[in-house]
């Protein structure tokens, strides 16, 4: 926070919603809640496909300012938002996310202290479900995701990436806003290029924000699947921006298909199917060898569910291996088919 003798600058709020009418009054209820000692706009980019998300902003956030989004994509909405903003600071919130009490107070505090470019937090996933839950416990562990600090939590202090986040206007303009066309990985994108552009970014592990996962395994699988894809278009433009948790699930994805195919080629020697008894021995080799990294990948997934399941007294992790794998191989399949060419562009 700030020394009193500072005051504290108004804020736009800025959201990105796309047919979010069962969890966008959570997320707006939030913000309206924040205690701040300054003006606070908030500004829905609406993509809905229905008039449902407008209806209930209009019946009952009559403050809320409601801007189209025909693109459909996120980062489209949210600089449409950012283009009608009137406050020299700009704070992301998504319309599944919650945000804590005092969320804004201490960003914008930590923002005017640090001299940062961008100050955010960490994403709690929280589960209303049994699968909800067992999703939110792989996204909150090293091994669902490779220990980012905005997920998993860390010290304060700059980072590659944080949880939404709360800008200097100025900053983020200067950088050309949110990458237009990137459907996913658009935050982790633009706090590499305000890293490129001398900024810091600033990660503050007290800024813990609420985050729905998704509700079913196919949704989840489609949601890092898109997420794998876009993350190459990034790394295509970015290529510096490469960590090694995420070259892991494509690498994974890469041994997993050749054992298979290696198993599979073996398999008629080894039932007797073709050859002698000579080529018989040396498929069961080559077949057994096969067997090894997915073997190995269950068993690691197995012993973290179990691990997890007994230190966070969770029930739950009974379905984290299938939820981990899900996440693993539909992200890293999404790396390695990525997008056609960069797939989106950055205002100049």
């Amino acid at each position: 926070m700030t020394p009193d003798s500072i005051p504290l600058p108004p804020v736009s709020v800025i959201m990105p919603a796309r047919d979010d009418h069962g969890a966008i009054g959570a997320a707006l209820d939030s913000v309206i809640a924040q205690e701040y000692d300054s003006a606070v706009e908030i500004i829905v980019a609406d993509a809905s496909e229905t008039t449902a998300t407008e209806t209930l902003i209009r019946r009952n956030y009559p403050q809320v300012q409601l801007v189209r989004n025909p693109e459909r994509l996120t980062p489209a909405g949210l600089n449409r938002a950012l283009a009608v903003a009137r406050h020299p600071v700009v704070a992301r919130c998504d319309a599944r996310s919650v945000l804590p009490p005092g969320y804004l107070s201490r960003a914008v505090g930590t923002l005017l202290q640090t001299g940062a470019v961008n100050v955010g937090g960490r994403q709690n996933a929280v589960g209303t479900t049994y699968f909800g839950r067992s999703a939110a416990l792989a996204m909150s562990c090293w091994l669902g995701t490779g220990g980012a600090v905005h997920r998993v939590g860390g010290p304060a202090g700059p980072a590659d990436t944080v949880y939404l986040g709360v800008f200097r206007r100025d900053a983020l303009e200067a950088a050309g806003g949110f990458a237009s066309g990137l459907a996913r990985s658009q935050d982790s994108e633009l706090n590499w290029r305000l890293c490129e552009e001398g900024g810091t970014v600033w990660f503050d592990p007290e800024l813990v924000v609420t985050y729905r996962p998704r509700p079913s395994l196919p949704a989840l699988a489609r949601q890092y699947f898109a997420s794998g894809r876009w993350k190459r278009a990034v790394i295509r433009r970015h290529p510096r921006s490469l960590r090694a948790r995420q070259a892991l699930p494509p690498l994974m994805v890469v041994v997993l298909v050749a054992a298979v195919l290696v198993a599979a080629g073996a398999a008629p020697f080894v039932a007797g199917c073709c050859g002698g008894a000579g080529l018989r021995d040396g498929a069961l080799t080559v077949f057994g060898a096969a067997l090894v990294p997915p073997l190995l990948y269950m068993l690691v997934l197995v012993a973290g569910a179990v691990v997890l399941g007994l230190t966070r007294r969770a029930p739950e992790a009974v379905l984290l291996p299938v939820v981990l794998a899900t996440m693993h191989l539909a992200w890293g399949a999404g790396f390695l088919i990525g997008v056609r060419g960069d797939g989106y562009s950055v205002a100049t």
